[in-house]
Protein backbone atom coordinates (compact mmCIF):
# COMPACT_ATOMS: atom_id res chain seq x y z
CA UNK A 1 0.00 0.00 0.00
CA UNK A 2 1.53 3.36 -0.98
CA UNK A 3 2.42 5.79 1.73
CA UNK A 4 0.18 8.76 2.15
CA UNK A 5 1.29 12.21 3.26
CA UNK A 6 -0.94 14.91 4.62
CA UNK A 7 0.68 18.16 3.56
CA UNK A 8 -1.64 21.00 2.98
CA UNK A 9 -5.08 20.18 1.71
CA UNK A 10 -6.06 16.62 0.99
CA UNK A 11 -4.05 13.46 0.90
CA UNK A 12 -1.45 12.68 -1.79
CA UNK A 13 0.42 9.46 -2.43
CA UNK A 14 4.20 9.51 -2.36
CA UNK A 15 5.49 8.22 -5.67
CA UNK A 16 9.20 8.10 -4.80
CA UNK A 17 11.27 4.93 -4.70
CA UNK A 18 12.97 4.13 -1.41
CA UNK A 19 16.62 3.48 -2.37
CA UNK A 20 17.88 2.45 1.07
CA UNK A 21 17.02 -1.30 0.79
CA UNK A 22 18.54 -1.42 -2.71
CA UNK A 23 21.78 0.17 -1.49
CA UNK A 24 21.90 -2.21 1.48
CA UNK A 25 21.60 -5.25 -0.78
CA UNK A 26 24.29 -3.91 -3.15
CA UNK A 27 26.71 -3.31 -0.29
CA UNK A 28 26.16 -6.82 1.10
CA UNK A 29 26.78 -8.33 -2.36
CA UNK A 30 29.91 -6.22 -2.78
CA UNK A 31 31.29 -7.46 0.55
CA UNK A 32 30.50 -11.09 -0.37
CA UNK A 33 32.32 -10.76 -3.72
CA UNK A 34 35.30 -9.03 -2.10
CA UNK A 35 35.65 -11.82 0.46
CA UNK A 36 35.19 -14.75 -1.96
CA UNK A 37 37.28 -13.42 -4.90
CA UNK A 38 40.69 -14.19 -3.35
CA UNK A 39 39.57 -17.72 -2.49
CA UNK A 40 38.80 -18.67 -6.09
CA UNK A 41 41.77 -20.45 -7.66
CA UNK A 42 42.44 -19.56 -11.29
CA UNK A 43 41.88 -22.50 -13.62
CA UNK A 44 44.41 -23.55 -16.22
CA UNK A 45 43.40 -23.44 -19.90
CA UNK A 46 45.27 -25.77 -22.24
CA UNK A 47 45.78 -23.69 -25.39
CA UNK A 48 46.93 -25.38 -28.59
CA UNK A 49 50.43 -24.70 -29.77
CA UNK A 50 51.78 -24.41 -33.28
CA UNK A 51 53.46 -27.83 -33.25
CA UNK A 52 50.22 -29.71 -32.47
CA UNK A 53 48.46 -28.84 -35.76
CA UNK A 54 47.60 -31.67 -38.13
CA UNK A 55 50.17 -32.22 -40.84
CA UNK A 56 49.23 -31.23 -44.37
CA UNK A 57 48.51 -34.19 -46.62
CA UNK A 58 51.30 -35.38 -48.88
CA UNK A 59 49.01 -36.25 -51.77
CA UNK A 60 45.38 -35.56 -52.65
CA UNK A 61 43.28 -38.08 -54.57
CA UNK A 62 40.07 -36.65 -55.96
CA UNK A 63 37.03 -38.85 -56.58
CA UNK A 64 34.70 -37.14 -59.07
CA UNK A 65 31.10 -38.31 -59.44
CA UNK A 66 29.82 -37.28 -62.88
CA UNK A 67 26.22 -36.51 -63.90
CA UNK A 68 25.69 -40.04 -65.19
CA UNK A 69 27.11 -41.38 -61.86
CA UNK A 70 30.42 -42.46 -63.41
CA UNK A 71 33.38 -42.29 -61.05
CA UNK A 72 36.73 -40.79 -61.98
CA UNK A 73 39.89 -40.71 -59.91
CA UNK A 74 42.24 -37.75 -60.34
CA UNK A 75 45.72 -38.03 -58.85
CA UNK A 76 48.90 -36.20 -59.90
CA UNK A 77 47.17 -34.92 -63.04
CA UNK A 78 46.15 -38.42 -64.19
CA UNK A 79 42.49 -39.36 -64.62
CA UNK A 80 41.24 -42.95 -64.28
CA UNK A 81 37.68 -44.25 -64.57
CA UNK A 82 36.40 -46.78 -62.03
CA UNK A 83 33.21 -48.30 -60.68
CA UNK A 84 31.78 -48.25 -57.17
CA UNK A 85 32.73 -51.90 -56.68
CA UNK A 86 36.38 -51.27 -57.63
CA UNK A 87 36.64 -47.85 -55.97
CA UNK A 88 38.37 -48.93 -52.77
CA UNK A 89 40.98 -51.03 -54.60
CA UNK A 90 41.68 -48.24 -57.11
CA UNK A 91 42.13 -45.63 -54.40
CA UNK A 92 44.33 -47.98 -52.33
CA UNK A 93 46.48 -48.52 -55.44
CA UNK A 94 46.87 -44.77 -55.94
CA UNK A 95 47.48 -44.06 -52.26
CA UNK A 96 49.96 -46.89 -51.78
CA UNK A 97 51.71 -46.62 -48.40
CA UNK A 98 50.87 -42.93 -48.07
CA UNK A 99 49.17 -42.84 -44.69
CA UNK A 100 48.93 -39.05 -44.93
CA UNK A 101 46.97 -38.99 -48.19
CA UNK A 102 43.65 -37.18 -48.35
CA UNK A 103 40.75 -38.29 -50.53
CA UNK A 104 38.36 -35.56 -51.66
CA UNK A 105 34.94 -36.37 -53.10
CA UNK A 106 33.53 -33.97 -55.70
CA UNK A 107 30.11 -34.48 -57.25
CA UNK A 108 27.97 -32.77 -59.83
CA UNK A 109 25.08 -30.86 -58.32
CA UNK A 110 22.55 -33.12 -60.07
CA UNK A 111 23.92 -36.29 -58.45
CA UNK A 112 21.80 -37.66 -55.63
CA UNK A 113 23.34 -37.24 -52.20
CA UNK A 114 22.80 -40.96 -51.55
CA UNK A 115 25.44 -41.78 -54.17
CA UNK A 116 27.93 -39.42 -52.54
CA UNK A 117 27.35 -41.11 -49.18
CA UNK A 118 27.84 -44.55 -50.77
CA UNK A 119 31.21 -43.46 -52.14
CA UNK A 120 32.22 -42.02 -48.77
CA UNK A 121 31.12 -45.21 -47.00
CA UNK A 122 33.15 -47.41 -49.37
CA UNK A 123 36.26 -45.34 -48.78
CA UNK A 124 35.90 -45.34 -45.01
CA UNK A 125 35.24 -49.10 -44.91
CA UNK A 126 38.42 -49.58 -46.94
CA UNK A 127 40.36 -47.95 -44.10
CA UNK A 128 41.00 -44.56 -45.66
CA UNK A 129 40.96 -42.16 -42.72
CA UNK A 130 41.08 -38.76 -44.42
CA UNK A 131 37.95 -38.46 -46.56
CA UNK A 132 36.46 -35.06 -47.28
CA UNK A 133 33.90 -33.35 -49.48
CA UNK A 134 34.62 -30.63 -52.01
CA UNK A 135 32.15 -27.76 -52.20
CA UNK A 136 31.98 -25.13 -54.91
CA UNK A 137 30.09 -21.95 -54.24
CA UNK A 138 27.75 -20.67 -56.91
CA UNK A 139 29.02 -17.46 -58.60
Amino acid sequence: MPAVSSRGRGRRTISEINMVPFIDVMLVLLIIFMVTAPMITPSMVDLPSVGKAAKQSDQVVQVVIKKDERLELISNGKTDSTTLANLAASVKRLVGDGANTAVVISADRTVQYENVVKVMDRLQRAGIARVGLSVQLAP
